[in-house]
């Protein structure tokens, strides 16, 4: 099987490179040879590698500056998702999109269904909503994939700062009051290559869109206190936690106080449940911290 992923440095696209090692032919496309805004572009790298399946792992993730860019996340994260997943129906080819817990308010005292209405509160929410309705629009066999605080052990992200700051030997402030589920972009490229063997030609085993998260629940605050524990364990840098309230840290872009998203739906159609957050840390965690070395 031949998988296009769109996007080449993001952190679930290198996650997806790894299924090369599972018999896959994986290949990534990035800037400068693909361009999410250039229609043209995308049309062009399907052509060139004629893929079975086309993954879009490629995104606007600069949540704070959408709202002062709202045309960029937008052309990215909707027009574009919206020609990708067209340009993949012109071939036959199978179409994997990526979203976000950003699609809903995160007033709702239960984790999200897939069935409740989405209302983002920012505009990097409104332009990933807008790209699943585009997507859904565009390939009506596409399968929409939600999730939720990604992390790995490259690029920029939660964890990395986190021992980052400790290794600076600095006391850290962090939000208590939103709650989600830490997800590792090595758990969404495994659930990803379970949908792969699914498959029965280029035709993928289901369609719509579906929660992927890691299981269980936490505040930011308590995923710091669980990295930097994790981090002592392995001889690694750790700091002193203080939990603050989001009205404490102020943000551009509003975030939802809920993150939780319920998978219940994958794990009945697919037969997919990832592991809970704590376990799926521990392998980042012995990538970052053993042996200890420089974060960049």
């Amino acid at each position: 099987m031949r998988v296009l992923v769109l996007g080449s440095s993001g952190q679930v696209a290198m996650a997806l490179a790894a299924l090369r090692a599972h018999g896959f032919e994986v290949v990534c496309a990035g800037r400068p040879s693909l361009d999410l805004t250039m229609p043209a572009s995308i049309d062009a790298a399907i052509a060139t590698h004629r893929p079975d399946v086309v993954v879009n792992a490629a995104a606007y993730t600069a949540v704070d500056r959408a709202e002062s860019e709202p045309d960029a996340a937008h052309a990215l994260n909707a027009t574009g998702a919206g020609d990708s997943a067209a340009a993949a129906r012109k071939v036959g080819a199978a179409f994997i999109h990526l979203s976000t817990d950003y699609v809903f308010d995160g007033t709702k005292p239960a984790p999200y269904r897939e069935d409740d209405a989405p209302h983002p509160l920012s505009v990097y929410g409104q332009s990933k909503l807008a790209g699943e309705l585009a997507v859904t629009a565009a390939h009506q066999d596409a399968i929409v994939l939600r999730t939720s605080w990604v992390y790995a052990a490259h690029g920029a992200n939660f964890v990395r700062t986190m021992l980052r700051l400790a290794g600076e030997g600095r006391t850290v402030r962090v939000v208590d009051d939103q709650i989600g589920a830490p997800t590792s972009a090595g758990a969404i490229a495994d659930a990803i290559l379970s949908l792969f063997r699914q498959m029965k030609g280029r035709t993928l085993p289901g369609r719509g869109v579906f929660h992927l998260t890691c299981g269980g629940e936490t505040s930011w605050c308590g995923f710091a206190r669980t990295i930097f524990a994790a981090s002592a364990a392995r001889g690694g840098p750790t700091a002193d936690v203080t939990p603050i309230s989001t009205a404490e840290y102020p943000t551009a872009a509003r975030r939802p106080a809920n993150s939780r998203l319920d998978c219940t739906k994958l794990s009945q159609t697919f037969g997919i449940t990832l592991p809970d957050w704590r376990e799926a840390l521990e392998p980042v965690m012995d990538v970052l911290v053993r042996p200890l070395r420089p974060l960049r």
